[in-house]
């Protein structure tokens, strides 16, 4: 009858807390065989300064972070600017590469690329565009 799993400290902090996150490994990344990351599903349980029940989900990679290449990925999937066909992702008539880790390396290796699709992302976001990379398209 419900969730099993509870906050520690009593009634108290579920009261008090202004923001409740329940956070949550999906998957684990491989490349080669080995792991290098976690792909991550965050929750919003509770908010009271912002819209509450909201997800992300997100690449946490190991000695990185959280991965600026893999939100770019599907953020470009998600508004067509990236095009995905069974494993492969491509951009225009450049092929990014074979399944979404190596793809994410290619962007990270060449960051010419990984500028132009997203300045694409936030012009179909309608997103002013970052300073730098308009001055390197000029």
């Amino acid at each position: 009858f419900g969730n099993p799993e509870t906050t520690t400290g009593g009634m108290a902090l579920k009261f008090y807390a202004s923001v409740r996150l329940d956070v949550r490994r999906i998957q684990s990344l491989k490349h080669q065989g080995a792991v290098i990351g976690n792909r991550t599903r965050v929750t919003v349980k509770k908010n009271k300064v912002a819209p509450p029940f909201r997800q992300a989900e997100f690449d946490i990679m190991y000695n990185e972070g959280i991965s600026r290449a893999g939100d770019l990925l599907d953020l470009a999937v998600e508004h067509d600017i990236v095009t995905k066909r069974g494993a492969f992702y491509s951009f225009g008539d450049t092929r990014l590469g074979q399944g979404r880790e190596n793809s994410k390396i290619f962007l990270q290796e060449n960051q010419d690329l990984f500028l132009v699709i997203e300045n694409q992302i936030l012009e179909a976001a309608n997103l002013p565009q970052r300073a730098e990379s308009i001055a390197a398209s000029t």
